[in-house]
């Protein structure tokens, strides 16, 4: 059965530095999990330290606010549309004049899901995902956002996008195997749907965690759009469709979700091929 809660049902934790944890997702939720989930709250003024360990590889998406994120000599500003990626070894700090909310995510034993990272770990990068190629499904009416391939970040061990949902648009039944996966809801407001009878009413600040092979499908609101992020790991989880016909093919539209001309091309493709975009 999926999990599901919305994370103002998570008590906060104030750390002695002032920055507020809620452990979205765990051990402790979810027993054989691959990574863990927190919402981090940084106050006015406030700063955190950001020390990941050898073996670890953790990465962040905003979700308000602005801040700075400070490691060996280099400065990098992040607002609310950055994602960004922490390799292992990664030492420094991030704050924050006015405040800010991101989630923060870590994969512990991170060469056991990507052995590769050994050898040649990613860099330390944040993209801004409204620049990225908007994208849009051959079926419905549903859009997409690349937020973590690795082609964008270097790595296989998770990968992550951000899916729109206009009002009654609906996705076909499918299942992942092979990982972890989650959906974190942004905005607006719909139902997901597990196995044969789990209904899940969702809306902004909602968490989903799929069961491996669990069947569940998506379907948006009646009003705005429904809008959320999901991520996968390792990246390789595959996606098998109830309908194989209904395997969802992805359409670039040409311009970014500001409108404008996006940072990169990503030709048309099939839903598999995410590796190479």
């Amino acid at each position: 059965m999926a999990i599901h809660f919305n994370e103002n049902t998570v008590t906060p934790i104030i750390s002695a530095d002032g920055v507020t944890h809620q452990p979205l997702l765990n051990k402790a939720r979810v027993p054989d999990i691959l990574f863990e989930l927190d919402r981090l709250t940084i106050p006015p003024g406030g700063q955190k330290a950001l020390a990941i360990a050898p073996d670890e590889l953790a990465w962040f998406q905003m979700i308000s606010g602005n801040a700075t994120v400070r490691t060996a000599g280099r400065t990098t500003s992040i607002t609310a549309s950055h994602i960004g990626l922490l390799p292992p070894g990664f030492d420094g700090t991030l704050s924050s004049d006015t405040g800010a909310t991101l989630l923060l995510a870590s994969v512990p034993a991170v060469h056991k899901i990507d052995p590769a990272i050994a050898g040649a770990p990613p860099p330390f990068s944040v993209v801004d995902w409204q620049n990225e190629p908007l994208l849009q499904s051959e079926h419905d009416a549903r859009k997409r956002i690349y937020l973590v391939t690795p082609k964008m970040f270097g790595t296989r061990a998770i990968r992550g996008e951000m899916i729109i949902y206009p009002p009654h648009t609906e996705c076909p039944v499918h299942h992942h195997e092979g990982g972890a996966h989650f959906m974190y809801f942004l905005a607006g407001q719909g139902t997901c749907f597990a196995g044969k009878d789990q209904a899940m009413q969702v809306k902004a600040g909602d968490i989903v965690y799929y069961d491996d092979r669990e069947p569940h499908w998506v379907k948006g609101g009646s009003d705005d759009d429904m809008i959320f992020s999901e991520f996968f790991v390792p990246s390789a989880v595959a996606t098998v469709w109830a309908d194989p016909s209904a395997v969802c093919t992805w359409i670039p539209l040409g311009v970014n979700h500001r409108g404008s001309t996006p940072s990169r091309i990503i030709e048309k493709h099939v839903h598999s091929q995410f590796a190479d975009v």
